[in-house]
């Protein structure tokens, strides 16, 4: 089965990226001013090179590959999407909130996705349908749950004046900060009900944890109740929120 390849290469990944881990880190800092590792780069020639072995066919977009130019991606029905390490800053201090996130697109809807969260030995899959949650246990089915007060998940390093505000006009909540896409993965597995992110993301940072989101029964959409798109021009996400139906 397809999920459980990429799955294993997520997990190849994950490794590679935990010898790092517990090591002395090496960070550069990005055009964008963005730290990037070496546990970044070496996750990034695995899953890359993996892929390419797997679905020959099927172009790649990752955040530490050189960038397709929109010319020649508005042409692709399928692409795989790859954010080698998201959540780089967890990983700098250390705090195991970091994923391996490589999503499968059709014409511009997440419809298979993977993140692998190596530090806490968990790992969230979704089919389009269904999601599950694979730990040392075993796997496991996992859907979204209405909960009486909510709980709303944000950003542990980006937080925001704009989720500030949001938080005011919703009621009574509760709230818990998290890094990386498993804001995506608690939602899913309902320890979550809502994930507003009012600020910059880009494509990479979403499509796996989206496509958990939505095979749980998540609705992931742009503050104009739009789904987010992924065959586009522009990287740069749109403000979403993750919710569910209550």
């Amino acid at each position: 089965m397809l999920l459980d390849e990429i799955y294993s290469i997520a997990l190849e990944a994950g490794a590679a990226i935990m010898d790092r881990y517990h090591g002395q880190v090496q960070i550069e800092q990005k055009s964008d001013s963005s730290p990037v590792t070496d546990a970044d780069l070496a996750a990034n020639e695995i899953i890359v090179a993996k892929l390419k072995q797997l679905t020959p066919d099927i172009p790649i977009l990752s955040e530490e590959s050189a960038h397709t130019d929109w010319q020649e991606r508005q042409h692709w029905e399928s692409f795989w999407l790859v954010d080698p390490l998201d959540g780089t800053k967890e990983f700098i201090r250390k705090n195991g909130e970091f994923t391996v996130n490589i999503a499968l697109i059709k014409e511009g809807k997440p419809v298979l996705g993977v993140v692998y969260a190596p530090a806490l030995e968990k790992a969230w899959l979704g089919n389009g349908e269904k999601a599950w949650l694979e730990t040392k246990a075993g796997r496991e089915p996992i859907k979204v749950r209405v909960a009486t007060v909510p709980t709303i998940v944000g950003s542990r390093s980006h937080p925001s004046p704009e989720l500030a505000q949001y938080l005011e006009q919703i009621g009574e909540h509760k709230m818990t900060e998290v890094g990386s896409s498993l804001k995506f993965c608690l939602v899913a597995e309902g320890r979550a009900q809502r994930y507003p992110r009012l600020g910059p993301t880009m494509m990479w940072d979403t499509a796996a944890g989206q496509c958990v989101a939505e095979s749980a029964g998540a609705i992931v959409t742009d503050l104009d109740g739009q789904p987010l798109n992924y065959h586009r021009e522009e990287l740069l996400n749109s403000s979403f929120i993750v919710l569910i139906n209550d």
